[in-house]
């Protein structure tokens, strides 16, 4: 069970009187900022700015329209979710967890997230999850309570908005663990990217922004199985849940403005479709560093390669690289590497691994060279390619400085390229077809000449 370290309490995040920002109606900020003499945040011309539409035209962060944001402030402010954070409910036993599920199903968005160890094994460990409305959080200890199925039923609550920040990891171990997503669900990182911020905008970078809260990210790699959990663990989990309810109601106002709520639904349904799919195993070898260098032969030992190991790995729930290194295993593909002397040969090779895995790695190797598999290596791009890829970012580039947002929200280097190789065919990398397509992809196609 999770028990709380006695400690006197210092919660460096104190709530003060409100205090009126323009915008932000009145938000209960901390007697730190008023101390320090902290800012709101800036406005447009300040350099923190909200595109309107999806044209050129924008709009300034002030003043936006939030009577309806002023009429939930009145009981989600700042102020109760950070009193929320001082006294976490703790969620120990499975009377507990119902209690708990009969007052979420009350709501209609609810923030999550978990925590979790994973630095030794292949699957995570579960250590903590964390509900929050705004008003209350609750931390659910999984350890005390196997039977989660009050979870999985929240989750799956098509009533209830689920609210992350940041989930694929989150979404990961839900899928492992409970064998189930939440839905509906909302990113509130990906929020922030359509509204113009940068794409991997952290939580705590997030309350600053948006509710210029400052949050303490000094546990993060915390030991989050241990028992008993200290109050810092807990106070950490806590924070960085509860303001997620306040954060999307904002940033789900801010997103109806511009139009772009539909952009917002078509990306966290295709986070959801990444996280339910299982992994492909044929296309672990595109994930080495150095693929390029190799030909047909060695690329075709090195997948079935990783294949193996991956699957080895998922037995003995291990990190791959704990079973063999990436780097062995490509210098392996490139020597054609089939008996187990030589294996001793290969740097990074731990003589636990060679006893243990030597023979089998051999005998995938020889059965590779025997059955003549190749795989046909990727060509490097021609000139006529660059100059077409150079052409397509620079028009995304520009696109993005209309929409105001991270070219990268648009489209990555990647997906460009994939675009350009197709060729003829005009095989739209999934990514870049529905919102993107209108806004973008059919504008670089006509420049392709398709």
């Amino acid at each position: 069970m999770i028990e709380i370290a006695k400690c006197k309490y210092d919660f460096s995040i104190c709530v003060s009187q409100p205090v009126k920002f323009p915008c932000y109606g009145d938000l209960f900020l901390t007697d730190y900022r008023r101390e320090q003499n902290l800012n709101p945040p800036p406005s447009r011309s300040q350099g923190a700015h909200l595109p309107r539409g999806s044209g050129s035209k924008t709009q300034s962060l002030e003043p936006v329209n939030l009577r309806k944001q002023d009429s939930i402030l009145e009981t989600k402010t700042i102020k109760h979710a950070l009193r929320a954070a001082e006294n976490p409910i703790l969620i120990q036993s499975r009377s507990e967890l119902k209690s708990a599920a009969a007052a979420w199903s009350d709501s209609e968005c609810l923030g999550l997230d978990t925590e979790f160890v994973r630095e030794r094994t292949y699957f995570a460990h579960l250590g903590l999850i964390q509900v929050s409305d705004g008003c209350s959080v609750w931390l659910v200890d999984p350890l005390s309570v196997p039977d989660l199925d009050d979870i999985v039923k929240t989750l799956e609550n098509p009533a209830i908005t689920k609210v992350f920040h940041a989930p694929s990891e989150d979404l990961e171990v839900l899928s492992n663990t409970l064998q189930s997503l939440p839905s509906p669900m909302v990113d509130t990182q990906l929020a922030c990217a359509l509204l113009g911020q940068p794409l991997q905008m952290g939580y705590h970078a997030t309350a600053e922004w948006l509710l210029n809260v400052p949050v303490a990210k000094d546990l993060t790699r915390s030991n989050w199985i241990a028992r008993p959990l200290p109050f810092a663990q807990l106070r950490y989990a806590a924070l960085d849940v509860c303001l997620l309810p306040l954060m999307w109601t904002m940033l789900d106002e801010r997103l109806k403005i511009l139009g772009r709520e539909t952009w917002m639904v078509e990306d966290c349904a295709r986070q959801l479709t990444k996280a339910s799919a299982p992994t492909d195993l044929d296309q672990l070898w595109l994930r080495f560093r150095g693929i390029g260098r190799l030909d047909g032969q060695q690329l075709a030992i090195l997948k079935s390669l990783a294949i193996w190991r991956d699957e080895e790995a998922r037995i003995r729930n291990l990190p791959r690289g704990f079973v063999v290194p990436d780097a062995v295993l490509m210098q392996i593909a490139t020597d054609r590497v089939h008996e187990t002397e030589d294996l001793k040969n290969i740097s990074g090779m731990h003589s636990k691994a060679l006893e243990r895995l030597g023979t089998r790695i051999c005998q995938l190797v020889r059965k590779i060279i025997k059955s003549g598999a190749e795989i046909e290596p990727v060509p490097p791009l021609t000139a006529q390619e660059r100059g077409e890829l150079a052409v397509l970012r620079a028009k995304v580039k520009d696109l993005s400085g209309e929409l105001e947002l991270d070219p990268a929200v648009l489209a990555t280097k990647r997906e460009l390229e994939m675009l350009v190789r197709s060729g003829p065919l005009c095989q739209i990398p999934p990514r870049l077809s529905g919102w993107r397509e209108q806004v973008m992809t059919r504008k670089l196609l006509n420049i392709m000449g398709h």
